[in-house]
């Protein structure tokens, strides 16, 4: 499914290239061909009609004051189909839009390419927030998933020790800064090809979605039920399989729903690691390499059946959404520890304020008893040095000064009692400076806690994807024992093959050499008696020929021919010898 999100972030990138003198303004004609090819790219139906509606000037200057994402979003995201469009595509032209005014690739360390693949993966991850950029938290993400990819072992201080060389206390990055990062100075110890390939698996990872590719081999049905080998690549909501791993002579699909299943088999047809994946009338029968990768593949596909009944989405961007979910959240913390700390301190401040009034008017009433009873006194002296006439009168004042000593041990009582408040409110004070200093050294231990659980958690993943690797190493090892174990199987079973028939071919060769050689006996045997042999026939009309013995039973012709015939074999007899 298509994210909108996602979909305006590679526009802002080709958006802000047209926007030469960096004002946030752009011409009507640059947006007016900025649309016309990003219908182009999309498939859909440009209507100028509906570009000079939204963008009426109404005052001079390079851009209407109605703005281009509302356009953007109303006439062309709304009109886009997901199954008519690619992605990629749009991806590409956006990027060949406004890569040449920010970057300088000859002094990378990786390819035009893989820059492209790079700056998609950060608009997967960055912030939905303009202008756009990556958190430290997901700069880690990826370069810990480079890391792994290479095959090397990541460490949570090499980011930090990095910086540290560097002087980059940045906490974010903008898009050509983190392509700086990934092609020039992080992994400038790495070669080019191993960089390239860790970048190519992390953007199939993330961008393509590939959970898992590998070869097995299908049974086809239309072919006489033979069992040909692909390479199988499975997506969160279909599995592909292919000639090759170049995925380009694409071979056929499994559309994986709600209403698919996926089930073992038993070994059949001399073929072993068999599973069965059922999708809607039709089944399909594959066959993996070994009983380790069947089960790997039956928990991917099993987690790919659950996704689609659950309606969430791929793994990749659940877990990116989750991270962000845990950034927002801590955010929300600290900023409602922020919001209670300026609370208490206010509070605090509102009550130091209320005590400090309190003091002076206790103060000023105070000093305001004490300048009477003074001046009373003084009042009181001079009468008694000036009209002492009498007890009489001595009387009458002493109840009057009795009152003054009464009121003035009042207004004391009242000054400690008041003192005593004001302490009071002080350790108040204090107790409650304490508290806060206590929530949020809490806070602070707490996000220490969740920090090092996260650590150990990465901790763990790094040891489960070691382990991962270490096994996928070891079943490498042993297939390919297993191959070379059944190449010299193979070789041995053709080495008794030719033997036997080189035993053969000895066999057959020594009886002809035997038919040969009775023969040549059988010939030599003929020769020596056939001076003694003489056939009878018909005697000549002519005069025979008359020898020791008698008359012959030949005439001179016919010992003419025996004569050349016996040379003739003495010649072959001395030349088979």
């Amino acid at each position: 499914m298509l994210n909108r999100e996602e979909l305006l972030k590679c526009i802002w990138h080709a958006f802000t290239a047209l926007d030469v003198d960096h004002r946030g303004k752009v011409s009507k004609s640059h947006l007016k061909v900025l649309s016309v090819n990003l219908c182009a790219v999309m498939k859909i139906p440009f209507d100028p009609c509906e570009l000079e509606k939204h963008f009426i000037d109404k005052e001079p200057g390079p851009l209407s004051n109605q703005g281009y994402m509302p356009y953007l979003s109303n006439y062309i995201l709304n009109k886009v189909q997901e199954d008519n469009m690619d992605i990629l595509e749009l991806f590409r032209f956006c990027w060949a839009s406004c890569y040449k005014r920010n970057l300088s690739i000859p002094h990378l360390n990786i390819s035009h390419d893989d820059a492209f693949k790079v700056w998609c993966i950060f608009n997967l991850l960055s912030e939905h927030k303009y202008p756009l950029y990556i958190v430290t938290q997901e700069i880690e993400y990826l370069l810990k998933m480079l890391t792994d990819a290479m095959g090397g072992i990541w460490s949570d201080g090499d980011f930090a020790e990095h910086r540290l060389q560097s002087n980059f206390h940045k906490s974010f990055l903008t898009v050509w800064e983190l392509i700086e990062l990934v092609g020039m100075r992080f992994f400038k110890d790495k070669s080019s090809q191993t960089l390239s390939t860790a970048v190519n698996e992390v953007f199939e990872e993330l961008i393509l979605g590939l959970l898992k590719q590998g070869y097995m081999v299908k049974r086809c049905h239309v072919k006489g039920k033979t069992w040909t080998e692909f390479w199988f690549v499975l997506r969160p909501n279909s599995l592909e399989y292919y000639v090759s791993e170049d995925l380009m002579d694409i071979k056929g699909m499994i559309v994986i729903d709600n209403n698919c299943t996926v089930e073992s088999l038993p070994d059949k047809d001399g073929r072993s690691c068999v599973l069965s994946i059922k999708s809607g009338a039709t089944s399909f029968e594959i066959s993996a390499s070994d009983k380790m990768k069947k089960k790997e593949w039956i928990r991917a596909i099993e987690k790919c059946i659950q996704i689609q009944k659950l309606g969430l989405l791929p793994p990749q961007r659940q877990a990116r959404d989750e991270r962000r979910d845990q950034r927002r959240r801590r955010q929300e913390a600290e900023d409602e520890l922020e919001e209670r700390i300026r609370t208490l301190q206010a509070n605090s401040e509102s009550k130091q304020r209320k005590l400090e009034d309190l003091e002076k008017r206790v103060e000023a009433v105070f000093l305001d008893d004490e300048r009477r009873m003074r001046f009373y006194s003084l009042d009181l002296e001079r009468e008694n040095m000036e009209h002492l006439e009498g007890e009489e009168q001595v009387d009458q004042k002493s109840p009057e000064l009795e009152h003054y000593f009464h009121r003035v041990k009042e207004l004391e009582d009242t000054y400690h009692r008041l003192q005593e408040v004001l302490e009071d409110e002080r350790q108040t004070r204090r107790d409650q400076e304490a508290m806060t200093e206590l929530q949020t050294r809490l806070l602070q231990e707490e996000a220490l806690r969740r920090a090092e659980l996260e650590q150990q958690h990465l901790q763990q993943q790094r040891a489960l994807s070691q382990s991962q690797k270490q096994r996928q190493e070891l079943e490498a090892q042993m297939l390919d024992k297993e191959r070379r174990l059944q190449e010299a199987t193979q070789q041995l079973e053709r080495l008794e093959r030719q033997r036997g028939r080189a035993g053969q071919d000895h066999e057959d060769v020594s009886r002809r050499l035997e038919l040969v050689a009775n023969k040549r006996n059988k010939n030599r045997m003929t020769t020596s008696f056939e001076g003694l042999l003489r056939l009878i026939e018909p005697g000549p009309k002519g005069p025979l020929i008359i020898t020791n013995w008698g008359p012959a039973s030949f005439t001179e012709g016919e010992l003419e021919t025996r004569k050349k015939f016996w040379q003739k074999s003495r010649n072959w007899s001395a030349g088979s010898e």
